[in-house]
């Protein structure tokens, strides 16, 4: 199958991004750093941070900076795990005042050290935010599986939930850590709508890792048949030469084309593009959706 267009093994112009800077970049910056907060923004060197923060938006980045998975796509640390801030869900609830932010997302790193994988500590950030006023996406680890910590999160019913299967079933293996698994994610996904059919769900998956376009057209399928609402699709960028290198950069009409049949499919909103992630216009998401619902 090649409905899309051809691939690229030179980086193209539009994969460059500014280095971040600005006075709210760096207002933000000092106000995480003044908490011990993280933001996924810049542990997993996302190349829309600069776009973000500017316009007064960041992805909080909960249970530390170092993470208990070794995925081969990802730029967030490793290392020792600190044991969790029992403070840290009142510090993103500051931190979020400050900001003045109206709709905050909130991920974390994995925490397999841990009994319950951090899903409480998890689920208490997301309470407490809900009930500081802005709405609450979050992008949850899978858990492992285990059904009674992803209830945890259910229950807080945020605005949006999701989980990232990341790639293709084949890659699954050499791309993610082997804890982690495509049909695992999958049940993840199917599991939450299962749970309550009115929660808003989403995933992500990267391009330009060596799927094929059959590939990615089953995963969008895969997807749409756990009731997914909402995917975003996106260029995988090699955060350091520790990391996977990229196999091919995808042209700007392919992305334009899977957005049409993400569509097609049933998606009640599709970002893609090469410089898209999970949280890009998240609240734009969110609205465009309960629009359609109303």
């Amino acid at each position: 199958m090649n409905i899309f267009s051809t691939f690229r093994t030179v980086r193209p112009e539009y994969i460059k991004v500014k280095i971040p800077s600005g006075e709210s970049y760096l207002r933000i910056k000092k106000t995480l750093r003044d908490r011990t907060l993280y933001t996924v923004c810049e542990e997993a060197k996302c190349p829309n941070v600069s776009e973000c923060w500017e316009s007064g938006t960041a992805t909080f980045m909960i249970m530390g900076s170092n993470c208990s998975r070794g995925c081969r796509f990802c730029g967030v640390t490793h290392g020792h795990m600190l044991p969790l801030d029992p403070d840290e869900p009142s510090k993103v609830v500051q931190s979020a005042k400050i900001m003045g932010l109206t709709y905050v997302v909130v991920t974390s790193v994995d925490r397999d050290d841990l009994p319950d994988q951090g899903a409480e500590h998890f689920a208490t950030v997301l309470r407490e935010l809900k009930q500081s006023g802005p709405l609450v996406e979050v992008l949850i680890p899978d858990f492992r599986g285990e059904k009674s910590l992803v209830d945890l999160i259910i229950r807080e019913k945020p605005a949006v939930l999701a989980h990232n299967i990341e790639t293709v079933r084949r890659l699954t293996p050499t791309v993610r850590d082997t804890r982690a698994g495509y049909d695992q994610s999958l049940e993840v996904l199917r599991y939450i709508k299962q749970q309550n059919p009115n929660q808003l769900t989403k995933s992500s998956l990267m391009l330009g890792l060596g799927e094929s376009d059959d590939e990615v057209v089953q995963a969008l399928r895969d997807l749409r048949e756990a009731n997914v609402d909402i995917v975003t699709i996106g260029q995988y960028l090699r955060p350091t030469k520790m990391q996977l290198p990229v196999v091919e950069y995808t042209q700007i009409d392919r992305f334009k084309n899977l957005e049409d049949l993400a569509y097609s499919l049933g998606f009640s909103f599709v970002a893609s593009g090469p410089l898209v992630r999970t949280s890009y216009r998240a609240a734009e998401a969110w609205a465009k959706r309960r629009i359609k619902n109303d």
